[in-house]
This record gives C-alpha cells, structure tokens and sequence, in this order.
C-alpha cells in the first residue's frame, strides 16, 4: 500500500488516498477515476509529499520510557511516604544507625557522593542506589 497526497488543480482541495500501488494509481489517473470530492473535477494531480517513515521503534521506545518514569515516581513516592529524608547528612545518619544501634523511627534516604557509598559499603553499611528524578510538569 502507498499513500499519496493529492490536489485538486480546479478547487485547490488537497487529500490523502491511499493505493495497492504507484502502478495502481497510474492505471486509475488513466481511466479517469480520480475525482475530486468536493467539487467532483477529474483534475487530479499528486503533490509533493514527504515519505511516510515507520516510528515504531521510537514509539516504543518512547512508551518504555513513560512507563519507566512511572515507576520510578511510584517508587520515589513510596520512599518520602515511608522514609525520612536526611539529605546530605546521609552518610552521617547512616553511620550513626550502623554503629551507635540509633533506633531510627523510619529508614533514612538522602544524598552521598560515590566515595561516600563506597566507604559505607566497606564498613559493611548497606545502603542502595536509586535514581531519582525531580517532580516536573512536562
């Protein structure tokens, strides 16, 4: 199947139509069963057009990501409903939970560096990783 974009030379209407065939256009154009379907004319002529490109790829692409964002919001929000945030006092805090048996009413979440993950990770601190993203409208 192609789809061209045609024009009507006498109303100036333009309109998509779609066809077995560049050969099966032809052979309509010829027969002279292209009409116009506003003003019935017979003068009938493609148009330039831009070829049709299947985005699926990026479309799915596109929708992975959504549903992603998604899931990450749902988590972020599970987190600050169920955590307390500690920001960059994070490795502190984290410590201070390991070491000095600090009863924390909630789990703890906040910002550290890499080295600093790394050192907690060393001490036997475990901590994770997640991505997070700021709330936006767009």
């Amino acid at each position: 199947m192609i789809k061209y974009k045609l024009i009507c030379k006498d109303c100036n209407l333009s309109f998509d139509s779609w066809f077995a065939s560049s050969k099966e256009y032809e052979k309509l154009k010829k027969k002279n069963f292209l009409n116009c379907h506003a003003c019935n004319s017979l003068n009938i002529e493609k148009t330039l057009m831009s070829p049709s490109v299947l985005k699926s790829k990026t479309n799915v692409e596109n929708q992975k990501y959504k549903e992603i964002k998604k899931k990450i919001y749902q988590y972020q929000k599970f987190i600050e409903s169920n955590f307390e945030y500690v920001g960059e006092n994070f490795t502190h805090e984290a410590r201070s939970i390991h070491y000095k048996d600090k009863k924390a009413s909630k789990g703890i979440y906040g910002l550290a560096t890499k080295k600093d993950i790394k050192e907690l990770e060393e001490e036997g601190i475990e901590t994770e990783k997640i991505p997070w993203i700021k709330n936006s409208i767009n």
